[in-house]
C-alpha cells in the first residue's frame, strides 16, 4: 500500500498549469513540523519541519487554485512517487512528489476570506486522481 497522510501549512501560492481540453495540474510546497521538546536531562531538541511536494490534477488542482494560499494549513491524502530528470548542466535530479487524492482545508474561513466548505473533498467530487 502506498498511503501519505500529512497537515502542514502552504509555503508559497500554487503554481497552476492547464493543459488539453481544460485539465489542471497544480503543485505547491507544504512544510510539516515536529514541535520540539526538552529531554529529562535538559537537552533541548528544537522543532523540525521537512518540506513536501504537492501535486493536484483535474477538478482538485482547480480548488487549490481558487481556495488555498500561502500559509494555509491543509490536510491531504495521497501517494509518494519519485522521478528523476536531467537539469540543465546535464546532472541528475531526483524529485519526491505527492499525488494528492484527498484534501481538507484546516483554516477557519474568516483567516481566508473564502466560501469554501471545510469538508473533505474526495477525489469523486474533485476529480482529483492522478491521470494514470
Amino acid at each position: 500500500m502506498n498511503k501519505v497522510m500529512l497537515i502542514g501549512n502552504v509555503g508559497k501560492e500554487p503554481d497552476v498549469r492547464y493543459y488539453e481540453q481544460d485539465q489542471a495540474v497544480a503543485q505547491l510546497p507544504l512544510a510539516t513540523t515536529e514541535r520540539g521538546y526538552t529531554l529529562q536531562n535538559g537537552t533541548q531538541v528544537p522543532d523540525h519541519t521537512d518540506w513536501h511536494n504537492l501535486v493536484f490534477y483535474r477538478g482538485l488542482a482547480k480548488v487549490v487554485e481558487q481556495y488555498v494560499h500561502k500559509g494555509d494549513k491543509l490536510y491531504v491524502e495521497g501517494r509518494i512517487r519519485y522521478r528523476s530528470y536531467d537539469d540543465q548542466k546535464g546532472q541528475r535530479r531526483y524529485v519526491t512528489e505527492i499525488y494528492v487524492d484527498n484534501m481538507e482545508m484546516l483554516t477557519p474561513k474568516a483567516q481566508t476570506g473564502g466560501n469554501m466548505a471545510t469538508e473533505p473533498l474526495q477525489p469523486s467530487q474533485a476529480e482529483g486522481n492522478a491521470p494514470f
